[in-house]
């Protein structure tokens, strides 16, 4: 590794047995404030600090007492629910393992399980008032593809959240470029008071990822009432 610019930035020489590709990763990563932030507060990942700031600009987190976190790995989102809400219950579920956090209860598991839905809710123990979700489909490099795939964990995500939240909850969702579909925006907004979406600053400016940003559950009888076409 070397520095320039007065020791501002680390570069990273390529090494044998590493592609371009992750040499331009790693130097990123050296680079990048906020990994230097989580590492120093304590965070798994740089993205605690986009729940974050989208919790500053819509306050999401506000009073939750039950929170379920679909895509919980590495842990950075449920770390910040337990930091500022001690006593909230906290599941999460994820394909990859994830280290135990005290206090929150995680499910290695496929979320498009049958199963899953039910694993989650019994574990608990009551409605929640936030479902965050930062999954996304593992991509192909084929840009339509990639959208469609992650698009669908977002609609499951979303019918979850309608079939498991109390009134008045809210429901937070990764999303690409261009955000939701505007028939699921269209879906969101008929089941939620507002539905607005956002990039926060901690997301790469290169980076496709949105986030869609659904408050204010108008209940089961409202969304069950529009399936009746």
């Amino acid at each position: 590794m070397s520095r320039d610019g007065g020791g501002l930035r680390t570069r990273v020489k390529t090494a044998r047995g590493r592609t371009a590709q992750s040499t331009r990763w790693l130097e990123r990563q050296l680079n990048d404030p906020y990994v230097k932030r989580a590492k120093a507060e304590g965070y798994r990942s740089r993205a605690a600090y986009k729940l974050i700031e989208l919790d500053e600009k819509f306050g999401i987190i506000r009073n939750s007492k039950r929170v379920v976190d679909l895509g919980i790995a590495p842990g950075g989102w449920s770390q910040v629910i337990k930091r500022r809400l001690p006593k909230a219950q906290v599941v999460g579920i994820d394909l990859l393992p994830v280290d135990p956090i005290d206090g929150v209860t995680i499910f290695q598991m496929d979320f498009m399980d049958d199963a899953a839905p039910d694993r989650l809710m019994e574990a608990l123990g009551g409605a929640p008032d936030l479902v965050l979700s930062d999954m996304a489909a593992n991509t192909v490099g084929h840009p339509q593809t990639d959208a469609l795939r992650t698009m669908a964990l977002v609609e499951t995500a979303f019918a979850f959240a309608c079939d498991v939240l109390v009134p008045g909850g809210t429901f937070v969702s990764k999303v690409f470029a261009g955000g939701a579909d505007s028939q699921l925006v269209a879906a969101m907004k008929r089941a939620f008071t507002t539905v607005k979406h956002a990039k926060p600053p901690s997301s790469r400016k290169g980076s496709v990822e949105w986030f869609v940003v659904a408050q204010g559950f108008k209940g089961r009888a409202v969304t069950d009432d529009q399936g009746e076409d």
